[in-house]
């Protein structure tokens, strides 16, 4: 039987069936009606566990609806961040940073890692070759800095995410592409020198927009968060 593994994030849903760290069918939604869809998606197989990553608290009743749909549930938010502290990982992380870390931990065992996760927000976390946590930043993310700009600013438009964006501007538009892009990438280059040595591992929606123009190699692997959560929802079959 298999695993269902949610993570509700800033804007969107996330979804996959699992086996093991093994992702199989994943699904995407924008919405308010998050507990329908994640119903709709149980509706013909019962999962052995459904574990729900979520930014903001489920409610009682979303909690106990969903405990009637599987074996065992799992609830990941603000309410329960026990399982973060169990990892050796400090409290304050939320769930997606810490599912990026333990999924890294698997992969790339015996190897420090810098995860750069490119959603809402921008993070960047750091572990060492024991697979220690040794602290992270957050940042206004890829997206979320067009938004700012038009938002807090008298006379910028809103500026769409460009394919080729030039390395200098010759145009309002073309100044904030390459400010934005510009700017994510030299924050990101000056986070890997900090620690050359590490694996550099990119995750989220632009993982591989970003990629593509770094200089150095990067692993980018869009769905880490849901791969540690997977790993999570498999603990709890094996006990």
């Amino acid at each position: 039987m298999s695993n269902l593994v949610v993570e509700i994030g800033n804007t969107a849903l996330k979804a996959a069936w699992s086996e093991k760290m093994t992702l199989g069918k994943t699904f995407r939604y924008q919405g308010e009606k998050y507990l329908d869809y994640i119903l709709s998606i149980v509706g013909r197989e019962k999962p052995e566990v459904i574990l729900v990553s979520s930014v903001t608290p489920l409610t009682q009743d979303d909690i106990q609806v969903l405990q009637g749909k599987c074996n065992k549930l799992v609830v990941l938010d603000n309410n329960h961040k026990e399982l973060i502290i169990s990892y050796g990982l400090p409290s304050y992380l939320s769930y997606d940073r810490a599912a990026s870390i333990l999924a890294a931990r698997y992969l790339f065992k015996g190897k420090g890692c810098t995860i750069v996760d490119f959603g809402t927000t921008l993070s960047v976390d750091f572990t060492d070759e024991e697979g220690l946590y040794r602290g992270g930043n957050i940042s206004l993310g890829f997206r979320t800095r067009f938004k700012a700009l038009s938002r807090y600013s008298r006379s910028l438009p809103l500026v769409e995410i460009p394919e080729n964006p030039a390395q200098t501007g010759l145009s309002e538009v073309a100044s904030i592409e390459s400010g934005v892009v510009s700017g994510i990438i030299f924050e990101i280059e000056g986070y890997l020198n900090l620690h050359p040595e590490n694996i550099a591992v990119f995750t989220g929606g632009d993982a591989n927009y970003f990629a593509k123009r770094m200089k150095s190699s990067i692993f980018a692997i869009c769905n880490l968060v849901l791969m540690g959560l997977a790993l999570i929802a498999d603990e709890y079959v094996s006990k």
